[in-house]
């Protein structure tokens, strides 16, 4: 990729221009590290002759109707020329775009987000251009917005939220008070799940994050969470405090034990957030045990938590993924002091289809109670018992079919469904293991009046 970056820098400079990788790039190699994605921005160059010269050599798809950016196909790369945005509407994307390859570098670095994003790196010297003191933030972990053009996209709330979270940065005051001015102005749930997912897939201090979501009073726009701040819980079985700080401190134990798979990570992130949303409306003080309890709230954090999730993708299957999380999330330590039976640890697998994604979320419910003792035992039972049944990955899949039904000379019939729920019912008790178990245990249903 780098490769391709100096061709076309080379190109560039053939005619007169010049390329800076800019943004993600320039950021992560100043932190020892590399960036997937690369974003070039040409000086010099207008944009029809921009756009044949990467098309001498590369695919690519235009992005924007005047000039936007140039997607390299097969690449990871994005080519820009410096332009001119006009706020003209609400949202993320009520802007005019207008390419202006004569405008200065300090003008186009301008309508950057952060100092850390306003970096540029000359592609074949190495020189650096940093006009903002983007290099400066970096090294004292600092986040800075680089003007006032910043309220023009709110977007820059939530990216500052997860940036926090993912490079350990301390707000800058100045970008707290800009962000308390501005809203969500209709800001397309699916561009909002973009930075909650990389808030919880990298970010090292996800408590960080969210802490900037409180401080900047964005917080307010998820009602779900906002409503965990104050409330409170019993000392004796949280010294860490309120239901806010208990989530935050969950969150950042689940980051130290992500799997490096995404879609794992997200379910598993999304239910670590929302696991305690029921606490809210459950909190009482219990007077003959002189304590606060939330009895109930695992159940009753379902609701909250899918109209959280639903706010930010209309994907529907990451809803149902997440909310039986929720609901189970205390089952591992209740099923292990009951030493609950094959048959209930069935059930549970069938209701959160992974087993193992529960224990995470457990272990990080576990490990965000502060000074108190963590409780490995019944995630180490649940485990083993769940690998023993080969249903840790997994519900248990239906062993009696439809197939299996018409086999057995049965003409097909409404009644299907109701006839293999009730095989899948007995399937969990474990009234049979095998095909064979099901078929025998199925004609013994014969005479009973469900049945013909």
């Amino acid at each position: 990729m780098i490769e391709a970056a100096k061709r076309i820098a080379a190109r560039v400079a053939s005619i007169g221009g010049r390329a800076y990788m800019v943004g993600g790039a320039v950021r992560d190699m100043l932190l020892g590290g590399a960036s997937k994605d690369v974003d070039i921005e040409v000086f010099g160059v207008e944009p029809d002759r921009l756009k044949t010269l990467i098309g001498e050599d590369f695919g690519y798809d235009d992005c924007g109707a005047s000039f936007g950016v140039l997607k390299l196909k097969g690449l990871d790369i994005d080519v820009s020329l410096p332009r001119r945005e006009v706020k003209e509407s609400s949202g993320h994307r009520g802007f005019s775009i207008a390419a202006d390859p004569r405008m200065t570098l300090a003008e186009a670095a301008r309508r950057r987000d952060f100092t850390i994003n306003a970096i540029y790196k000359d592609i074949l010297t190495g020189e650096l251009s940093d006009p903002y003191g983007g290099r400066d933030a970096l090294e004292k972990r600092i986040l800075r917005h680089v003007s006032d053009r910043f309220v023009e996209d709110p977007l820059r709330v939530l990216r500052g939220m997860q940036f926090v979270a993912r490079f350990k940065l301390s707000p800058a005051p100045e970008t707290i008070n800009i962000c308390r001015t501005m809203t969500m102005e209709g800001l397309a749930p699916e561009r909002q799940m973009e930075e909650w997912t990389k808030l919880l897939i990298k970010g090292v201090d996800i408590a960080g994050g969210l802490e900037f979501l409180r401080e900047t009073g964005w917080v307010r726009f998820y009602p779900e969470l906002f409503a965990l701040i104050g409330c409170d819980q019993s000392p004796e079985w949280h010294p860490e405090g309120d239901v806010w700080n208990h989530t935050l401190c969950c969150l950042n134990a689940f980051a130290k034990h992500r799997i490096g798979d995404r879609n794992e990570d997200l379910i598993v992130g999304l239910a670590v957030l929302c696991h305690d949303f029921g606490k809210p409306a459950t909190s009482r003080f219990d007077s003959t045990k002189g304590r606060i309890t939330a009895k109930g709230h695992d159940v009753a954090g379902a609701e909250p938590a899918a109209a959280f999730i639903r706010r930010l993708t209309n994907e529907e299957r990451i809803v149902k993924e997440v909310v039986p999380l929720v609901k189970n999330h205390m089952r591992p330590f209740s099923m292990w002091k009951a030493s609950s039976s094959d048959a209930a640890i069935r059930r549970l697998a069938a209701e959160v289809v992974r087993i193992d994604r529960l224990l995470r979320v457990s272990e990080a419910d576990d490990e965000g109670r502060g000074t108190m003792p963590t409780q490995p035992e019944a995630r180490r039972w649940l485990a083993a018992r769940a690998e023993a049944l080969r249903i840790a990955d997994s519900a248990p899949k239906p062993i009696l079919m439809g197939r299996h039904l018409l086999n057995l000379k049965l003409k097909p019939s409404p009644d299907f469904k109701r006839w293999l729920d009730m095989a899948y019912n007995a399937q969990l008790d474990g009234k049979f293991t095998d095909l064979a178990g099901a078929i025998e245990w199925f004609s013994r249903l014969k005479d009973e009046p469900c049945l013909p």
